[in-house]
């Protein structure tokens, strides 16, 4: 796609006075929207308190939930308020206006699957008049920051719009289960897949999401079946991109209407993602089961407009919209894109024919409503029924309570698929008995309650392994048809080996899995570095010292070892092919490389991880254990000098526990600090020590034992 856009760009310059016209005109009715002063006052209407802790983490308080969702969004807005401005073009399909053609693509999608519209047109009827009131409330309070940080704030993008944060719920979700994906492969020269055969019949996301960073997980809890002391534990800890969009914040919200959660938000989410409230958490893993499906259309060939379907002629519904793509300063280049729509969804035109795409959560925008009904349950029967909602269409969770119930759910929207057709395949267009119009209900969802073994052990893996084997499910009591995910991942072969070896766990035991920096002897990753063992090479030669020092390694990722830097070096393009579902690599060439690399780098083969492995933030340049597919995740890129600097992974990571008679007790760590972007801040890498150095920090869990401990109070609106 992108280099037709070239084509129409360089064409389109011929008109360039036209377009100064144009974009001042645009440009001078854009601004007359943004009115600070109906901002300020709109804050009015709430009534915040802010406390922030010695590490500057945001406990937010106010009488009603939007009261507290317009405080978060202030506090966010003064730790990282650059990140969510410009999430705002990703919102409304204008990010090529942002950042000029590579921001095209992502519009194109935006545009392409309707979502505005959809949104604009079903918004007060899909959504309670609580919800859009929490929402608005989020939205007043970014805009109040705005109205309030004038030097801040581009004009030309506020006000944010509750409609704005509902049409973001919508399209980042298809990024997490890998939507892109299948929309990339239709841009390719030539089909990347077969056309699937009836049965029996032969016998975007470089500026959003990750930006191609890793999105993983780890969750997993024991309760007192598998405690030494009888209590409940979860550890929680999605693996994000360590800055941008995707990267966690901390915060901790209280209303007097019942919304009370610790944990994780990402920037332009009014609701907690992953954490606690006083009684359970629940942590959020990336699945990919098969949510996506491509039809390939036939033409009809008297009607350029129109495709076949049943023998009969459909025709398209086609509308014109115009991408913006930024040239110079202010001044966009406007590149016109027809968008097209069948039975099937939406359909576009290559190079080697026509497709339409159906995907799970079309037209599903209740993501809000779901987030806050799983945020305000306060037991194991209301968080499923708010599980049930199905609005969320992706995601694994592990769930633990204070009654001791422990919880795994592979949550999807699967489509209830016609058997026995491979549904892997592109699906011939023409028959209307392909289109699928219902997903399975929440009761068929894969989903484990309390295992005889205590222990539940969530990392992006095949949903049939995640606890003792006696007490998973069974595959073959699924479908093949809803596509379950299949992958192991290294994460997983270690974690459940460690709690199948554990007797009853400590809480010392339970918190040294999150930590744990091993690559199991059977995991995929650890048997391809093993490959450089069979391999011959002349004595005394690099290659031969690599090998000797290789066939050492224990597969542990700790600061002291001395064999990481070359293994992870190998298994890292292994663990790359994995994750984009290709074969593993050609090894050779890729020991070739990185030991030329450590040579030059390092001047050895062997150079201590803590030397390549690092944590760097401002002044903050710290050693770190673990690596990539670890449970201590880091997942790096080179800096010159040929150390790691961590880009991904473990984030923030939050564990909650009750003891036996239920007194619960909470800890965090933030990979930085209060996820302030702003290096004038003393928050903006305090907590970086303590993450290197594997520790959690206890958390106040109520106001009062908040204001007995170092902290800072803001009122909202501010005086």
């Amino acid at each position: 796609m992108r280099h037709i856009l070239r084509r129409i760009w360089v064409a389109l310059l011929m008109v360039t006075p036209l377009l100064v016209l144009l974009n001042l005109l645009l440009l001078g009715m854009r601004a007359a929207d943004w009115q600070p002063k109906a901002a300020i006052a709109e804050a009015a209407l709430y009534d915040t308190e802010i406390i922030r802790d010695a590490y500057g983490a945001p406990h937010i308080y106010g009488k009603r939930d939007a009261d507290v969702a317009f405080g978060l969004a202030y506090a966010q807005a003064e730790d990282d308020f650059q990140t969510m401005q410009q999430m705002i073009p990703f919102y409304r399909g204008e990010l090529g206006r942002a950042i000029g053609l590579d921001g095209a693509p992502i519009d194109y999608l935006v545009h392409w699957l309707d979502v505005q519209r959809h949104v604009e047109a079903h918004y007060e009827d899909a959504l309670s008049p609580e919800i859009r009131a929490h929402l608005k409330a989020y939205a007043d309070g970014l805009n109040y920051y705005a109205a309030t940080h004038p030097f801040e704030a581009d004009p030309r993008l506020f006000p944010i719009t509750p409609q704005d944060l509902t049409v973001g719920f919508s399209l980042q979700h298809l990024l997490f289960y890998g939507f892109e994906s299948h929309i990339t492969a239709l841009f390719a020269a030539s089909p990347q897949r077969e056309l699937a055969r009836a049965p029996n019949a032969a016998a975007l996301t470089r500026h959003i999401g990750a930006a191609g960073l890793p999105v993983g997980s780890n969750a997993y809890a024991i309760n007192p079946a598998k405690s030494a002391d009888g209590a409940t534990r979860i550890m929680i800890n999605s693996h994000q991109p360590l800055n941008g969009p995707v990267a966690w914040y901390e915060a901790h919200v209280k209303s007097d209407e019942g919304w009370d959660m610790h944990g994780g938000v990402f920037p332009g989410m009014p609701f907690i993602a992953k954490g606690f409230n006083p009684n359970f958490g629940y942590g959020v893993t990336v699945n990919k089961p098969d949510l996506v499906d491509v039809y390939k259309l036939t033409r009809d060939p008297e009607n350029n407009n129109a495709y076949l379907l049943d023998g009969a002629t459909r025709d398209f519904e086609s509308r014109r919209h115009w991408l913006k793509i930024k040239v110079l300063g202010n001044f966009y280049l406007p590149v016109p894109r027809n968008l097209l729509k069948s039975e099937h969804g939406p359909a576009l035109e290559t190079a080697h024919g026509t497709y339409a795409v159906r995907y799970a959560g079309m037209g599903e925008m209740r993501q809000p409503a779901q987030w806050m009904a799983m945020n305000k349950a306060r037991n194991l029967a209301e968080f499923k029924r708010a599980m049930a909602m199905q609005a969320i269409v992706s995601f694994n969770f592990v769930y633990a309570d204070r009654e001791g119930n422990i919880h795994f759910l592979h949550n999807g929207r699967m489509p209830e698929r016609a058997a026995g057709w491979d549904w892997q395949k592109y699906l011939p267009g023409d028959r209307s008995d392909l289109i699928w119009q219902t997903q399975i209900g929440f009761e068929a969802m894969p989903q484990i309650d309390n295992p005889s073994s205590g222990y539940l052990l969530s990392t992006n893996q095949d949903p049939f392994k995640v606890t003792a084997p006696n007490d998973n499910l069974k595959p073959g009591d699924y479908p093949p048809s809803l596509g379950l995910q299949t992958r192991m991942t290294n994460r997983a072969d270690r974690g459940l080996a460690m709690f199948a070896e554990a007797g009853r766990m400590t809480e010392a035991d339970f918190i040294a899995v999150k930590w744990d920096k091993f690559y199991h002897p059977q995991s995929r990753a650890f048997k391809y570095v093993r490959r450089i063992a069979e391999m011959e090479f002349d004595a005394g030669s690099l290659h031969a010292q690599g090998q000797e020092l290789l066939n050492t390694w224990n597969g542990e990722t700790a600061l002291d070892n001395r064999q990481a830097a070359l293994g992870v070096c190998l298994l890292s393009e292994e663990w790359i092919a994995e994750q984009a579902r290709k074969p593993a690599p050609e090894i050779a060439p890729i020991y070739d490389s990185c030991l030329d690399d450590l040579m030059r780098d390092f001047g050895r083969l062997d150079p201590l991880w803590s030397a390549r492995n690092r944590l760097i933030r401002g002044a903050a340049d710290l050693p770190l254990g673990g690596g990539p597919d670890v449970l201590r995740a880091i997942y790096a890129l080179p800096e010159p000098d040929g150390r790691l600097k961590a880009v991904a992974g473990d984030g923030l990571i939050v564990y909650t526990a009750w003891d036996k008679n239920g007194k619960q007790s909470g800890a965090m760590v933030h990979n930085f600090g209060a996820a302030s972007t702003r290096p004038q801040s003393p928050h903006y890498a305090d907590q970086a020590p303590l993450y290197a150095a594997e520790q959690l920090r206890p958390i106040a869990l109520t106001r009062d034992a908040l204001v007995k401990t170092q902290h800072t109070i803001t009122r909202l609106p501010l005086d």
